[in-house]
C-alpha cells in the first residue's frame, strides 16, 4: 500500500485557520509527519479524508498540494507503518480508557441505586458515542495496530454494563408503575 501526502500553507496571521485545519487533521486520523505535512495510506477512505483536509485549508485561505508517494526503502515503509500503527494504538488506548470510565460510572449508579430514565439516556448516548468512535478507529486501522483486541474487550464490557443498567432501570420503572412482579 502506498501513501498519500498532503502539504499545506496557511495564512500566518490567522490562528483560527491553524486551529480549523488542526481539527480536521485530527478528525481525519492523518499521520502528522512534520508541520504542515500529513500522510494517509493510499486507500479510498483516506482519499476522502485528504479531500476534506484540503477543503478546510482552502476555506481558511491556505493552499495545499497532495501527492501519491512510495517509500524508497523498506525501512521507510516500516517507519511510516509503525507511526500509523502507533497513532491507532493511542486511539485504541483512549477508547479503552473511556469504555472503562463508562463501566465505572454505571457501577457508581448501581452503588447509589440511581436507576432513572434520564441517567439511562445518558449512558446509552455515551455507549453510542463510543461505538461510533470505535468504528472510526477500526476503519483507519488498515495495518493491524496493537490495541484493537483490548479496546474491543473494553467496549464489550461497556455494552454489558449498559445492558445491566437498562435491565435495572426497566425493573425499577415497572415496579414503580405497578407493572412489576
Amino acid at each position: 500500500m502506498g501513501w498519500l501526502l498532503l502539504t499545506y500553507r496557511l495564512p500566518a496571521e490567522r490562528s483560527s485557520a491553524r486551529v480549523a485545519v488542526w481539527r480536521e487533521v485530527r478528525r481525519s486520523g492523518a499521520l502528522q509527519l512534520q508541520k504542515s505535512v500529513v500522510a494517509f495510506p493510499d486507500a479510498e477512505q483516506f482519499r476522502v479524508a485528504l479531500t476534506r483536509v484540503r477543503t478546510v485549508v482552502g476555506e481558511v485561505g491556505g493552499s495545499a498540494l497532495a501527492v501519491r508517494a512510495e517509500p524508497l526503502e523498506r525501512a521507510d515503509e516500516a517507519r511510516l507503518t509503525a507511526a500509523w500503527n502507533e497513532a491507532r494504538a493511542a486511539e485504541y488506548g483512549e477508547l479503552t480508557s473511556e469504555c472503562e470510565k463508562l463501566v465505572a460510572e454505571i457501577d457508581k449508579e448501581f452503588a447509589k441505586e440511581k436507576f432513572t430514565l434520564a441517567e439511562l439516556d445518558e449512558e446509552e448516548a455515551e455507549l453510542e458515542k463510543l461505538r461510533s468512535w470505535r468504528e472510526r478507529i477500526r476503519a483507519r486501522d488498515v495495518h493491524g495496530s496493537d490495541g484493537a483486541a483490548e479496546a474491543d474487550a473494553a467496549f464489550e464490557r461497556a455494552e454489558e454494563a449498559v445492558a445491566r443498567y437498562t435491565a435495572a432501570v426497566f425493573d425499577r420503572t415497572q415496579d414503580e408503575e405497578g407493572g412489576g412482579r
